[in-house]
């Protein structure tokens, strides 16, 4: 069963983050810390001040690790299609583009969540998937 984990829990880490656009455009981006390891094509879950969305972790022209497009299942993320939820967020929060974010650690590797400084947000942390199924999905991404 999952747990649920409020933001300012000792467990979850926090880090800020620049929310950008990419290049002239309106369009968000985020960039994430280094020390976070993440790989390009990193398929993660990812809450925006709550609600759970799925994004994929892309590189930039600078190769720091991105979000550029959060969507509603894992399929619609690694196509980059449907509904940009990135972009409804950071029109609807009072983050805005050259400010900056706050990106929650819930379970390191799988479970992310960003939401709007001095916002206190209830995650639910189901604990990432076993070895074994993390092997599966991604051979089946191959």
């Amino acid at each position: 069963m999952p747990d649920r984990v409020p933001s300012d829990h000792e467990t979850v880490e926090t880090h800020r983050v620049p929310v950008e656009s990419v290049g002239r455009t309106d369009r968000p981006r985020v960039v994430l810390p280094d020390e976070l390891d993440f790989d390009d094509g990193d398929t993660v879950h990812l809450a925006l001040d709550g609600d759970r969305y799925h994004a994929v972790v892309e590189t930039n022209l600078d190769g720091e690790p991105v979000l550029s497009h959060v969507a509603d299942n894992r399929r619609l993320a690694r196509e980059r299609d449907g509904t940009n939820r990135l972009t409804e967020w950071v029109a609807d929060s009072e983050v805005s583009l050259g400010g900056s974010a706050h990106l929650d650690v819930v379970t390191d590797g799988t479970e992310y969540g960003l939401r709007t400084p001095g916002k206190r947000v209830v995650y639910t942390a189901t604990g990432g998937p076993d070895a074994s199924l993390s092997d599966i999905a991604r051979n089946l991404d191959n």
